[in-house]
C-alpha cells in the first residue's frame, strides 16, 4: 500500500451513520498496546452481527465511553471494523481506540460508542511502521473531525447516560 491514503470518502453508501455500539470489552489479539503502542478496546462481534451486516468495513471516528471510567467521561475515538489485512485476520473485529491514556485495562466493562464518520477503507501495508503511521494519521483525522460542531454535539448524547440498577 502506498503511504498516501485518501481519508473521509468511502465511495459507499453510509446512510447507517451514526453507528451506535455497546458491549463488554473483550480481550483481542494483544497487538494494539504491545506491538503498535496504540491500545484498543475490542467488542464482541457476535453480539453485534445485525448492526454490522450492512456497514462498510473500514476505520471510523466518533465518541466512546466506559461505564465507571473517569465518571463516565466521553472520549474521542477511532474505530476499526473489519479484517486487518496486515495481520491476515480471518475474523471480523471491532477495535476501538479511545484517544486518551489510561492507567489500567478495563476488560469486562461496558463500552458505548457512536461512530459519526468514515475515515478510510481497510488496506494492507508493507511494514509495521507504515501501519502505525496510518493509524496515527487516522487518530489525527478523528480528532480534527470531532472539532466540527455537529460532531461535538454527539459527545453529550443521551446514549452515554447510565442509570444505576435499582
Amino acid at each position: 500500500m502506498t503511504a498516501e491514503i485518501e481519508r473521509g470518502n468511502s465511495g459507499q453508501n453510509l446512510d447507517k451513520l451514526p453507528l451506535f455500539f455497546k458491549g463488554s470489552v473483550i480481550t483481542g489479539f494483544g497487538r494494539g498496546s504491545k506491538q503498535l503502542g496504540i491500545p484498543t478496546a475490542n467488542l464482541p462481534v457476535e453480539e453485534l452481527e445485525e448492526e454490522l451486516k450492512d456497514i462498510p468495513i473500514g476505520v471510523y471516528y466518533g465518541w466512546a465511553n466506559v461505564i465507571g471510567l473517569d465518571n463516565n467521561k466521553v472520549f474521542p475515538m477511532a474505530m476499526s471494523i473489519g479484517w486487518n489485512p496486515f495481520y491476515k485476520n480471518t475474523k471480523k473485529t471491532i477495535e476501538i481506540h479511545l484517544i486518551n491514556k489510561f492507567e489500567s485495562d478495563f476488560y469486562g466493562a461496558e463500552l458505548r460508542a457512536i461512530g459519526l464518520g468514515f475515515i478510510r477503507p481497510m488496506c494492507d501495508f508493507k511494514s509495521l511502521e507504515e501501519l502505525v503511521k496510518a493509524i496515527n494519521d487516522d487518530i489525527n483525522y478523528a480528532k480534527s473531525s470531532l472539532e466540527i460542531e455537529e460532531n461535538k454535539a454527539f459527545k453529550n448524547n443521551i446514549y452515554f447516560t447510565y442509570k444505576e440498577q435499582e
